[in-house]
């Protein structure tokens, strides 16, 4: 879709910390998710997400997904991305 793709992820593996060329959209399906990020002056943060609930990483944003459990999590981002 124009540069962009959408991926359903089905895992209880954690992600690796990373940096998007483009704008990510990260939706919660089912499960539970702790998403980890740094903020405008590196400082980690965290949020829990459950079903239902989105993370948007704008460009530049550091973060890394944590399932906790089993989770199914749709990504859109630009084609390409980490």
């Amino acid at each position: 879709m124009g540069g962009v793709t959408t991926r359903l992820h089905w895992t209880d593996q954690p992600y690796k910390w990373h940096i998007n060329d483009g704008e990510e959209v990260f939706a919660v399906l089912a499960g539970r998710v702790e998403m980890r990020f740094r903020d405008e002056t590196g400082a980690e943060q965290s949020a829990f997400l459950e079903s239902g609930d989105v993370f948007y990483a704008a460009i530049g944003t550091e973060h890394v997904a944590h399932p906790i459990g089993e989770a199914r999590i749709l990504v859109v981002e630009r084609e390409g991305s980490v």
